[in-house]
């Protein structure tokens, strides 16, 4: 059954809107990445820092690992935060199941504007890739709640 409403003379309602596919930058963004060779440094990136602000005792930490400062090149402050998560482990690529969702990329603290603050030190570089520049991420984000 449908949830969509129809009242009075409208046109007919069927629950779409004017958006199409592919038309965001980035769906645009997210298609040029699939297209990409290795190495292809075509597109100009912002150099970000990010950087821990909450507290050594926040309790946010005890869901999220601390990675310290990262440095990364994205495309915004947004995907930086995206391409510091791509770097830790996914529940995905080893034998374990999320409890909440079918991913563990969300819960990541690099997304937590609570915990990861992100600032911009440099843009328009030609000469990097999109990645992380320097710091360290730990893949071991995923903790073992059963022994073996």
């Amino acid at each position: 059954m449908s949830n969509v409403l129809r009242g009075g003379d409208d046109a007919v309602n069927n629950a779409t809107n004017p958006n199409e596919f592919g038309r965001s930058v980035e769906s645009h963004a997210q298609m040029r990445d699939a297209r990409a060779e290795p190495g292809d440094l075509t597109e100009a990136m912002n150099i970000y820092r990010l950087e821990p602000i909450a507290a050594v005792d926040d309790p946010r930490w005890n869901n999220s690992a601390n990675h310290g400062v990262v440095i990364v090149a994205a495309r915004t402050s947004g995907d930086a935060r995206i391409v510091a998560s791509g770097r830790e482990l996914d529940f995905m690529e080893i034998d374990a199941a999320p409890a909440e969702d079918v991913t563990t990329i969300n819960a990541s603290a690099f997304r937590d504007d609570k915990l990861y603050t992100v600032i911009e030190i440099d843009r328009n570089r030609t000469d990097v890739a999109r990645g992380l520049i320097k710091g360290e991420i730990s893949v071991a984000t995923i903790l073992p709640v059963q022994v073996d």
